[in-house]
């Protein structure tokens, strides 16, 4: 037993000092696991879909012949023309400025998105949205294997801009090129993807957060367009397959992290006796 003389403080043992450590360990380990795990996850299923692109890389001949059949249809159906579209900008610097958007923001806006629901929203709902984004990402790989199309920027005799090669930067220039599949073009994953974040935050994140979704979705569709590396028809099938995808996974009960505010409730007026 330590004698402590007045005014002195007690000394923490190294016994004391390990077992807190321990139960430090014990506390936190298993969220570290779980994060660790969860990450591994999320890090194969991107790389699964990135080398799985590649399978239709080498499809030259069906690429353009889709292309051509697309090209029609959406002629057919009296959908806006993307040329035109694209004609309409009135700066290169825009266009500039949209390469950048569509070479930047795709793959770390899934990941914020990830992130965020991993952190801040119940576990049942994250899950949920994760499942969801391999099930939507599972089915686009599977269009892109079964039905390569060359984008639009391939045909300049259609008035369409290579906006990358012209303006910069240029995803496909270089060893980053090399690795590309230009051929999946279909559906439009940069919308699919965009258009399930701004699904799931409107179903259960705050108000300002949705809006900045459906934000980043509005400029995607007109970035995916005005750069030529998407027809309309390849965001319609991706919206298609979202939906599918939410048919198959309606997901656990909707929770808002800003709930409406309660109604305030007039008092009643006191009956005359």
């Amino acid at each position: 037993m330590t004698t402590l003389h007045p005014g002195q403080a007690p000394v923490t043992t190294p016994v004391r000092r390990s077992a807190r450590s321990i139960a430090a360990v014990r506390t936190v380990g298993p969220h570290v696991l779980r994060a660790g795990l969860e990450l591994l996850l999320v890090l194969a299923m991107f790389e699964f879909y990135r080398y799985g692109r590649l399978l239709s890389r080498g499809e030259t001949a069906s690429a353009y012949a889709h292309a051509l059949r697309v090209h029609h249809l959406e002629h057919n159906l009296h959908l806006p023309s993307e040329a035109t579209l694209q004609s309409l900008v009135p700066s290169d610097a825009l266009l500039h400025a949209a390469n950048i958007y569509y070479f930047s923001v795709h793959f770390p806006a899934m990941i914020a998105f990830l992130v965020w629901g991993y952190l801040f929203r119940p576990r049942e709902q994250y899950h949920w949205a994760r499942n969801l984004v391999a099930l939507l990402t599972g089915a686009a790989l599977i269009v892109h294997i079964a039905y390569p199309l060359a984008p639009p920027r391939m045909f300049p005799q259609w008035g369409f801009v290579d906006t990358m090669s012209t303006f910069g930067p240029n995803a496909y220039a270089g060893t980053s090129g090399a690795m590309a599949n230009q051929f999946a073009a279909m559906p439009s994953l940069h919308i699919g993807w965009a258009a399930l974040i701004a699904y799931v935050i409107h179903r259960t994140g705050p108000r300002w957060l949705a809006w900045v979704a459906t934000a980043h979705l509005a400029i995607t569709v007109v970035v995916v367009v005005v750069t030529a590396n998407h027809y309309w028809l390849d965001g319609v099938v991706a919206l298609m397959l979202l939906a599918a995808a939410i048919i198959v996974l309606p997901g656990p009960k909707a929770e808002r992290s800003d709930p409406e505010p309660e109604p305030v409730v007039s008092p009643r007026p006191h009956e005359g006796g």
